[in-house]
């Protein structure tokens, strides 16, 4: 989805996922939509000033519990968010880059994850798979 996705389809898209879609919801999910690289509470906080910082962590907890969101643990300390847009039931999705120098993190959406074969008995939650290095910015200020 773009910048001018009609509110009528970000309705659509949180009810598709049992997410009742309250206003305060709807202008979350949509700065949320809108983000090319993972985002954290902080980042949506100075996106949407006028909105109290719980509001915002709520709806993030609410659409990271209805897979609407993936939370990203990247290393820097902070919880970071990326839109979920996997193709399986166990969220398994895409790779993130996560650049050394300048500290983003970036949905690599086209490249997926290998299916892990697990010894028996172990049964998969999620998965998370972070390639470190540096990204093209910061290659170019080299």
């Amino acid at each position: 989805m773009n910048h001018t996705t009609p509110a009528h389809s970000l309705e659509e898209v949180l009810s598709r996922h049992g997410v009742k879609p309250t206003s305060v919801r709807l202008l979350v999910w949509q700065q949320c939509e809108r983000q090319t690289k993972t985002f954290s509470l902080a980042d949506l906080e100075e996106m949407l000033p006028h909105m109290d910082r719980s509001s915002i962590f709520r709806a993030l907890r609410l659409f990271t519990d209805r897979h609407l969101l993936h939370e990203v643990n990247d290393g820097s300390g902070h919880q970071k968010y990326c839109v979920c847009r996997c193709h399986d039931e166990h969220h398994t999705g895409h790779v993130h880059f996560t650049c050394t120098r300048c500290g983003r993190t970036y949905c690599l959406t086209e490249l997926t994850i290998p299916h892990i074969p697990l010894p028996e008995g172990f049964r998969m939650q999620e998965s998370e798979f972070i390639v470190k290095g540096t990204c093209p910015g910061c290659e170019r200020k080299q």
